[in-house]
This record gives C-alpha cells, sequence and structure tokens, in this order.
C-alpha cells in the first residue's frame, strides 16, 4: 500500500515538471515574437502616416460615387457629361434650330429646362427637337428677387439637373438656349482636370464694363460653365438658402457663382467659351482665337452673321462642318510670309484666311481686328483682351477669304478651301492688285491628334508653297506642326 501511495505523487511530479521546462523555453519566444509584432504595427502605421501610398497597390478600381458602377479612373467622355439647358417655352420653339448644331440624340445626355409645356402648335415638331425638355421645379416662384424672376427659375437647373440622379455623371454643363457647343473640344478641356475633385470652369465676359458690374471671378452662364460632380453635389446642399441671400443680383450665373464662392471654389477661366458681350461683327474675335480649342459660342441672335452674305444658321452650319473634319484645329492660327512680293498672310482654321500687302510682326497679326464694340455702351472697349483697329487706310487693310468647301484627305488629312469675300476694294496700289489676283486659297494639313490639346500649347505653322505661284487666281498653302528650331518671322 505504501508503495502503491509512493508511486501515485511520484507520477504526479514527473508529469508536471516537464511543463516547468516548457515555459522556461516558450515564455522567452513569446516575448520575442510579441516585441515583433508590436515593432511591426508601429512601422505599419508610421509607414502609412508618412509615406505616400502608390494608386498600383489598389487591389481593385474606386467606382464612380454617383452609381453606374464604371471604374472611376477611365478617360472623361462625352457620356459623363450631363448638360443643363436654360430655356423658356417662349423662346424654345426659336431658339432650338441652335442646338440641333450640336445635340446627338443617341450621344448627348441632358435637358433644356423650361417654365412650362409648349402649346400643342408650338411643339408640332417635337419628333425635330433633339433636346428632351423638362418642367423646373414648380417652388421656384417662392423665392426673393429684385429685378430678374427667371434668373431664380435657371440658376436652379443645377439642382434640377443633379436631382435626376442619372447614373456615371462627371460634369455638370450650364448654359442657355442659343448657345453653341462644340462638344468634342469641351470634352478634351474637362478631360485635363480630376473630376473627383471640385472644379468650377467658364469664361468671362469679353467686355470689361460687364465684369466690372458683375465679376471677373465669374463665368457667364450664355457662355457654358462646368461644374464637377462633387462640387454640384455640395452646391445643391446651399444652393435655395444661398439663392435669397443674393436675391438681389440681377443673372443666374451670378447666383451660382455667389453659391460657390462660399464653398471656396474659384473660378478657372478657360479661353474657349464665348459669351460674345459684344455688338456688331465677332469676325475679330473668331479670327483672332486664343491658342486654346473653341468650346461654346453664345449670343448668336445678337451678333453679326459669323460669315458674309449668309444666314447666320447657314454661316454656323459651315463653321461646324470644318469643326466636323478637324475638331481640334477649329479656328486655330498659323502666319505664313511671302517676302518677295511683302506680303503677311494669317489663316484662321476652317473660318477665314487674312493677306496683308505689307509685312506685320506675329504680335500684330495675333491680335484680333476689332470689328466689334462693347455689350452695354456700344463703345470701343476695353475688353478683356488686346485689339487692333482696323486700318483705316485701304491699302493697308486685309483682303479677306472666307471658308467655302471642306474635303477630308484619306483619314488623316484635310484640305479646305477659302473664297475672296465681294467687298469693294478702295485701293489702287500696286501691292494691293498683287493680292487681289488671288481668288481663292487652297489650304492643306493633317489632322489634330485626340491628344493636342493635353500637351502645352502651341500655334502651329505653315507655309505658302509652290514658290509663291498663282494658278488661276489659285493660291496654295500648308498647314503643319513647327519644326523644332523653327519661328515665325520675316
Amino acid at each position: 500500500m505504501s508503495h502503491g501511495r509512493s508511486h501515485g505523487p511520484l507520477k504526479s511530479s514527473v508529469f508536471f515538471a516537464y511543463p516547468e521546462k516548457l515555459c522556461d523555453i516558450f515564455v522567452p519566444l513569446a516575448r520575442i515574437v510579441l516585441l515583433v509584432f508590436m515593432v511591426s504595427s508601429i512601422s505599419i502605421v508610421l509607414y502609412t502616416a508618412f509615406i505616400p501610398q502608390s494608386p498600383f497597390i489598389l487591389f481593385k478600381p474606386v467606382l464612380n460615387v454617383n452609381t453606374g458602377g464604371e471604374p472611376d479612373t477611365a478617360p472623361t467622355n462625352i457620356s459623363h457629361i450631363l448638360f443643363g439647358i436654360g430655356g423658356s417655352a417662349a423662346t424654345w420653339e426659336a431658339r432650338r434650330v441652335y442646338s440641333s448644331l450640336w445635340w446627338h440624340p443617341t450621344i448627348t445626355r441632358g435637358f433644356v429646362w423650361l417654365d412650362y409645356i409648349p402649346h400643342k402648335n408650338q411643339d408640332r415638331n417635337r419628333t425635330n427637337i433633339w433636346v428632351p425638355h423638362r418642367l423646373s421645379s414648380p417652388d421656384w416662384t417662392k423665392f426673393k428677387f429684385s429685378s430678374s424672376k427667371s434668373a431664380v427659375r435657371i440658376a436652379r437647373i443645377i439642382r434640377d439637373s443633379f436631382n435626376e440622379k442619372l447614373p456615371n455623371v462627371r460634369w455638370f454643363v450650364m448654359g442657355d438656349d442659343d448657345t453653341v457647343y462644340f462638344t468634342e473640344n469641351l470634352v478634351s478641356v474637362l478631360a485635363k482636370y480630376d473630376h473627383r475633385q471640385m472644379w468650377y470652369i467658364g469664361g468671362n465676359s469679353e467686355s470689361v464694363e460687364q465684369d466690372t458690374m458683375h465679376s471677373y471671378g465669374m463665368a457667364f452662364g450664355g457662355g457654358g460653365f462646368a461644374l464637377s460632380y462633387p462640387l454640384a453635389e455640395k452646391l445643391v446642399r446651399i444652393l435655395d438658402g444661398c439663392i435669397d441671400r443674393y436675391y438681389y443680383f440681377y443673372g443666374s450665373d451670378q447666383r451660382i457663382w455667389a453659391c460657390i464662392s462660399e464653398i471656396g471654389v474659384p473660378l478657372t477661366i478657360h479661353p474657349g467659351f464665348h459669351q460674345f458681350d459684344i455688338r456688331g461683327n465677332p469676325y475679330g474675335i473668331l479670327a483672332g482665337h486664343p491658342v486654346a480649342p473653341l468650346v461654346s459660342l453664345h449670343h448668336l441672335d445678337i451678333v453679326d452673321q459669323i460669315l458674309p452674305n449668309r444666314t447666320q444658321m447657314d454661316a454656323l452650319k459651315t463653321l461646324i462642318e470644318a469643326y466636323r473634319a478637324d475638331p481640334h484645329r477649329i479656328l486655330q492660327q498659323s502666319f505664313a510670309y511671302d517676302i518677295k512680293r511683302k506680303w503677311s498672310v494669317l489663316v484662321a482654321w476652317g473660318y477665314t484666311i487674312q493677306i496683308y500687302p505689307l509685312l506685320l510682326t506675329p504680335f500684330d497679326l495675333q491680335t484680333p481686328l476689332q470689328t466689334f464694340t462693347t455689350w452695354r455702351s456700344w463703345g470701343n472697349g476695353p475688353f478683356t483682351f488686346n485689339t487692333r483697329p482696323w486700318p483705316p487706310d485701304p491699302c493697308k487693310q486685309p483682303v479677306l477669304y472666307f471658308l467655302d468647301r471642306v474635303d477630308e484627305v484619306g483619314m488623316a488629312g484635310t484640305r479646305t478651301s477659302y473664297k475672296m469675300a465681294q467687298t469693294e476694294h478702295k485701293c489702287n496700289s500696286t501691292e494691293h492688285a498683287n493680292v487681289m489676283a488671288v481668288t481663292q486659297i487652297t489650304v492643306s494639313s493633317l489632322k489634330m491628334p485626340p491628344d493636342y490639346w493635353k500637351k502645352a500649347p502651341q500655334r502651329q505653322c505653315c507655309e505658302i508653297l509652290d514658290h509663291g505661284k498663282i494658278k488661276d487666281g489659285s493660291l496654295r498653302i500648308r498647314v503643319r506642326k513647327c519644326r523644332k528650331w523653327e519661328s515665325i518671322s520675316f
């Protein structure tokens, strides 16, 4: 019995002796593992806090916040833009012809917002009204206003458009029913900006008096302006209260600008938006277009026809025909010189050519001729860009040629033809008569690539072909990229 009792405790003591020895081994190991884990965790936290993270380590793309499931990093295209067009039932019947020039029913997205449904006799050609219309929210009448009640309704178009909740909208573009957009160029402009950030993009008025009266920091709505989705999302939350705060402003665009200012987002100016706050002939602005893509034209009911001896609609159709052949090149200037004849040649592609019977510097050629006056006072300025007066001496005036025909050459080239304007020329000098011998000019060029405006802007060069020979009253010119060390001079 004693042996039995002695064997029990002995067996038990042996059983517990091994764990004690194991503890002596594993406890230090556990402490080491814990220390390594703590050091690793601290390292990860410090790395995350101070080292910029590469977007390439993401396991899946960020998706668009406003539904649709499309990768938000895909290049911007026309389907990402939602147009909000300010109109009224009283004017839409006459002005819808402008939207017919640029609206593509199966591609473009947006609405014209009206104050009431057009009468049946106004809407009888509804199949030709490509832009679908919507009624503005009826509660717009409750807001205060000082001089323009309709400005309240039009200011709230951004809210109405946002509340449509269409998928994959990156940009809201606002404009008027008499605005013509050049949508491919609009896309190329907006694609340069990160639509996931808050952007407010548009243009000023051409007339300083208008900018002084309203604001230099405001995008004038007739020329159109663009709001990125995040900015629109934030704007609609404060819009109604903000509209009442600024009830004393005249226009809808000024109200929108004031509300965006409260958010703290400044205007990003792009010179391709054209308000056309001018009177008279817009020729000087179009022929002197800056080195930037043409985005929009406004006030086309107010200004003179952009091409002589045609209706405004026929003239616009001719311009858009050239635009469709080479969208990114439309209105872009190039200069050439005929040193032997002492000619200066300006090409505004797809629109006009000027030949001067004298040598002018590139600085003079790029400065728009003042063929227009200010919007409000009908004065000679000032404008938000430099101008040069139309030469009073007939012998120093340019001979003008206007676009007559556009032909595509293969997949990569174009050939445009320009005819002399049928105007009275009062100069009897030999130099001027030599220019008058040119009745038609043909311009050949390669199409600008789609990514042209993603790069640093540069005016292209042009040259007079065939050593300047004039055959049957025709002169040939080629527009091309400037060579590496080439500059424009005479």
